[in-house]
C-alpha cells in the first residue's frame, strides 16, 4: 500500500473513529488472493467492547462505500483491538499499560522486563522485579531511552483483588 493511500485512509477515518470515542492505532491493506482486506485497529483508556467495535466498523464501512478510498476492487473491512502483546509506541499506549509488565529494549541495548507503576509527559516510573529472592527496585525511564516496549503476557499474574484477599487471610 502505497503511503499515499495510507495517509487518505487516516484522513477519512480517523474523524469517524474518534467521534466514536476511539483512537485509530493502525491501518493496513493486505492481499489475501484476489480480495482486499483492510485491517483497522481501534482502542481507547478504557479499552473497546464489542459494541464500540461494531458501531466504529459501521461507520467505517458507510463511508468507505460512499468515497473512492478503496478503488473499485472488492475488499473486507476488519476492526479490531491491538492483541495482548502490543507494541507500546505513543505515550498513551504505556498509560493503558499501568500495572502490566513490560519488556523493553533500551536505545543502549539493555533489554529489562519491568512493571510499569505509572507514566507522565517525560517517561514511565518502573518496578524491577527482583531477582533470587531480592526485593523489586524502583526505576525511571525517560521516553528517549526506550527503543521498543512489548507488552507480556502474564499467566499466573495475582491481581490487586487477590493481593489483598491473601492479606488479609
Amino acid at each position: 500500500m502505497s503511503t499515499t493511500q495510507s495517509e487518505r485512509l487516516r484522513e477519512l477515518l480517523e474523524p469517524l473513529v474518534t467521534s466514536e470515542g476511539l483512537d485509530l492505532e493502525e491501518i493496513a491493506v493486505d492481499s489475501v488472493g484476489r480480495k482486499r482486506v483492510l485491517r483497522v485497529v481501534v482502542d481507547s483508556d478504557t479499552g473497546a467492547d464489542l459494541d464500540a467495535i461494531a458501531d466504529v466498523s459501521r461507520a467505517l464501512s458507510a463511508k468507505l462505500d460512499e468515497t473512492d478510498a478503496m478503488g473499485d476492487q472488492a475488499y473486507d473491512l476488519e476492526v479490531g483491538t491491538p492483541g495482548a502483546e502490543r507494541l507500546l509506541t505513543e505515550p498513551r499506549h504505556y498509560r493503558r499499560a499501568v500495572d502490566r509488565l513490560v519488556k523493553f529494549q533500551l536505545a543502549d541495548g539493555e533489554e529489562l522486563v519491568a512493571r510499569i507503576l505509572g507514566v507522565d509527559d517525560e517517561g514511565l516510573d518502573l518496578e524491577v522485579p527482583g531477582v533470587k529472592g531480592r526485593k523489586a527496585k524502583e526505576r525511571r525511564l525517560a521516553f528517549p531511552e526506550i527503543a521498543k516496549a512489548r507488552v507480556q503476557v502474564e499467566f499466573n499474574r495475582k491481581d490487586k483483588k487477590d493481593m489483598k484477599e491473601e492479606e488479609e487471610a
